[in-house]
């Protein structure tokens, strides 16, 4: 059994590339055979042009920064920074500029004489960025940093690392399972699925254009609905239900070969409307019964059901009358989605 199999990838220089997926599906595998830390049974890795399959991780010129941090408890931050130059016999007096200047970036040079116990884990994670940054490596590799901290830590050292790949301009390949740190950092996302490339692309791309029904759902929080349909001349009619939408001019001719044939329609939470302040064409009217109401301050979400499938719409918070009534939404018909069924293709 291959945990990768038949990834064909190229990462321009200088590019922060987020492989991101879910748990198992060879992401961390990849990461660590680019390392050198995985052999690979074929194919080839090259690095600036050089084939390295048979180059031992510590010339790669490689930098990796890993979940677990990795720290020396019994060393101080500056000496666990600078680990890694003592041990390449740099010259003291360069070490002591690298670990100030990287300590100044990360916001830890008022640390530099504490221990790792006596650190948060937001500032151990500084202090393993540091390690790894005053390498001046030539590719830099994030195996879920920030999976140990919590909501709002991750939400500050995603800044960091992304603020940091600014001012390094160096090429930075980082794994995640978080669909929003992924859209968040990358300049690229590469989704994987079951050890090989589902899609790759922008994070616009995926999100806007997505190839299957595997990357629709995955990239989105709440995450895509998925409506089961026919399509009938100039509509989709919603399974088990009296609703149908009405498919925009546009659309038309991609659906000619699905006519009575049925489809999954995919609509994202946010573009459903109230139906009052959506009247232009390219919007289909539904009357829903509301079954849930989440409100999140700025937003509501709201539960209801078309036909058999469950449905989550993205609401202001003033739109809303409570659990168990009935409103009227309208859908965003250029902005939905159509997927084949059978092959769960978009189309």
């Amino acid at each position: 059994m291959h945990a990768v199999k038949g990834v064909d990838l190229e990462i321009p220089k200088g590019e922060f590339t987020v492989l991101v997926g879910q748990s198992g599906c060879g992401k961390s595998t990849l990461l660590r055979t680019i390392a050198g830390l995985e052999e690979i049974d074929e194919g080839s890795i090259e690095i600036d042009g050089e084939v390295v399959n048979d180059v031992a991780p510590k010339d790669r010129d490689i930098a990796m920064v890993f979940q677990n941090y990795a720290l020396y408890p019994y060393m101080t931050v500056f000496d666990n920074i600078a680990f890694g130059l003592r041990a390449r016999k740099t010259p003291k007096v360069e070490i002591e500029e690298k670990v100030a200047e990287a300590s100044r970036m990360l916001s830890i040079d008022h640390l530099l004489e504490r221990y790792p116990r006596q650190l948060s884990g937001g500032q151990l994670q500084r202090v393993a960025i540091g390690r790894a940054i005053v390498r001046q490596a030539r590719i830099y590799l994030f195996d879920e940093p920030l999976s140990n901290l919590d909501a709002q830590l991750r939400d500050e050292m995603r800044g960091e690392i992304k603020r940091l790949h600014r001012e390094l301009g160096k090429t930075m390949i980082y794994v995640t399972h978080d669909q929003i740190e992924a859209m968040t950092m990358a300049d690229r996302i590469v989704l994987l699925r079951d050890g090989k490339i589902e899609q790759q692309g922008s994070p616009l791309d995926l999100y806007e254009r997505p190839a299957t029904k595997y990357v629709a759902g995955f990239l989105g929080s709440p995450s895509m609905n998925f409506i089961d349909g026919m399509v009938t001349e100039n509509k989709v009619t919603i399974n088990n239900s009296n609703h149908s939408l009405d498919i925009p001019e546009q659309i038309k001719n991609k659906l000619t070969s699905h006519a009575n044939k049925a489809i999954i329609v995919g609509i994202r939470p946010e573009h459903f409307s109230r139906a009052d302040i959506a009247n232009h064409q390219q919007y289909s009217k539904l009357s829903v019964n509301i079954e849930l109401v989440q409100p999140t301050g700025s937003r509501s979400y709201v539960t209801f059901r078309l036909g058999q499938n469950p449905a989550v719409a993205e609401l202001r918070p003033q739109d809303l009358l409570g659990h168990n009534t009935t409103i009227e939404l309208s859908v965003d018909m250029s902005r939905v989605i159509y997927i084949d069924p059978i092959t769960e293709m978009t189309i």
